[in-house]
This record gives C-alpha cells, sequence and structure tokens, in this order.
C-alpha cells in the first residue's frame, strides 16, 4: 500500500523518527508527504536533512498540513499539545497517540467530536523494522481508517489490536521490554567474560543465540518450554545453568518487572 496522503508528526524524538525511517525504507509514503513539528528547532532541522521530510515548528501548523497526525510526545505534554490544537483539528482527520498510559477517553475528551483516536504502544526496534505494536481504536474509527493505521505500523514489523484495557500490560511486555532483553544480553556476556571468552567474541555469541532462539520459537511454533527441553540432557550442563536461573527467581523477577511496568503505565494514565 502506498499512502498518497500527508502524515504529520507532532514530536521529532527517537519514536517519531524511527517510523519515519520505517515508512520511507518501505516506500509506504514520499518525504515530502511528512511533516514534523517539534519545538526543538535543532531536532527538527535534522529530521528534515536527514530524512527530506517538512519541518515547521508550530503544531497548529502541522495540523493544518496532515491528513493523519501522530501524537509522538511524552504522556506528561499529551494534554497541552491537545489543548493546543483542538480548535484546528478538520473533520475525519486521523490521530494516532503513542503517548504510554493515556487513554482513548482523555484523548478524545480533549480533540472535537467524531475525530478518529487510535491508540498505539510500539517500541524501540521499530528504528530496524523489527518492532512489535499494539494499537486500540477510539469509538470513530471505521475499518479503512483502521487498515491505514495497520499498514503504517506493519511497516515497523508485527502489528495487533487488542482490547484497550489491555495496553498498559502491552506496555509492560513489549513496550519495556527491550530494555529486560538488554539486560540480559548484558549479564550473558559477561558471564561468558568471566568464564574466559574474549568481550568481542562473547558479544557475537550472545546476541546470535538470542536471534536464533526468538526465531526458532516464532518459526516452529513450538512452546518455550519444549524447546527448552530439547536443550535439557538429564545431567548435563544446561540443567545445572538453569538450577542457578531457578534458585535467583529470574522467571519470577521477569514476571514481575512487566507487571510492574504495567502497573506504571496505569499510573501515567491517572496522572
Amino acid at each position: 500500500m502506498s499512502f498518497k496522503k500527508n502524515i504529520g508528526f507532532i514530536g521529532a524524538g527517537a519514536m517519531a523518527e524511527a517510523l519515519i525511517k520505517s515508512l520511507l525504507g518501505r516506500n509506504f509514503v514520499d518525504s515530502s508527504n511528512i511533516w514534523a513539528s517539534d519545538v526543538n528547532c535543532e531536532r527538527g532541522r535534522y529530521l528534515m536533512d536527514m530524512y527530506g521530510i517538512n519541518y515547521v515548528q508550530d503544531n497548529k501548523e502541522l495540523v493544518d498540513k496532515a491528513e493523519l497526525v501522530i501524537h509522538a510526545v511524552k504522556p506528561f505534554v499529551l494534554g497541552h499539545v491537545l489543548d493546543g490544537i483542538a480548535s484546528d483539528v478538520p473533520a475525519g482527520q486521523i490521530h494516532i497517540s503513542l503517548g504510554a498510559g493515556i487513554s482513548l477517553e482523555f484523548i478524545e475528551a480533549r480533540l472535537p467530536a467524531g475525530i478518529p483516536v487510535v491508540r498505539v504502544m510500539p517500541n524501540t526496534p521499530c528504528l530496524i523494522g523489527e518492532g512489535a505494536s499494539a494499537y486500540t481504536l477510539g469509538s470513530s474509527v471505521n475499518t479503512e481508517q483502521e487498515e491505514i493505521v495497520k499498514n503504517i505500523l506493519e511497516c515497523t514489523g508485527l502489528a495487533v489490536r487488542v482490547p484497550e484495557n489491555l495496553m498498559n500490560a502491552v506496555t509492560g511486555l513489549s513496550g519495556s521490554g527491550p530494555a529486560y532483553v538488554f539486560l540480559v544480553i548484558e549479564a550473558l556476556i559477561d558471564g561468558a567474560v568471566r568464564a574466559g571468552l574474549s568481550r568481542n567474541v562473547a558479544s557475537a555469541l550472545t546476541v546470535q543465540t538470542l536471534i536464533g532462539a526468538a526465531k526458532l520459537v516464532r518459526d516452529t511454533g513450538k512452546h518455550p518450554v519444549e524447546l527448552k527441553d530439547m536443550v535439557t540432557t538429564p545431567g548435563g550442563t544446561t540443567i545445572a545453568g538453569l538450577h542457578i536461573l531457578e534458585k535467583a527467581g529470574v522467571r519470577a523477577a521477569l514476571m514481575d518487572a512487566v507487571m510492574a511496568a504495567a502497573a506504571r503505565a496505569g499510573e501515567l494514565g491517572k496522572d
């Protein structure tokens, strides 16, 4: 699908750049059809020079240019941003919010009645087209508009629709999940260095091990437990390592991390 209308980004930070890079990389939209606004002129001009998009300082000017607007700002400033553009939002303009914890009700209450709103939780691997995004629809979004949003998100990787009451859980899992994985990667590398490998070799083997394991789960469709048992021979090395992880409560710690991040997302919405 090729999108011939203008897409506007309010906010020109890392997530906006990830989406812009993916949209252009998949030839979903031409750079001349992308607009970004940001109070940071240096950041806006960087995106303009790097990707050939259009940059404006004023959010109202951006709203006037775009048929679809993506709110790529921090959750605590989103209300202020919406209040500032509400009077300029035309009928039928699609609005996509990336604000963690910010409800559809909050957004729809600050925009004109009937404006189609979609709430999205992306993650940082969107930067390389390997993202995992979940979205939920506002009351005024039709099937065609949903398809447009889904196509945009699929330019960055996987896109799934979930009920809004599960969006905070998504935030705790895929939104914050890359940080958990980075921590695991760092720890495995350090463990290998402690065992005698050079850091370069340890890093290469660790990264490829995680990539291979993740693809094995995805491509075989087997349950992780089944794949784990394939590696775990009686009295072998793997079961010795797994025993240490179980004693340390690694499984419970990861579960608690997802729950804590999900709870914090709910707090952000209330704040």
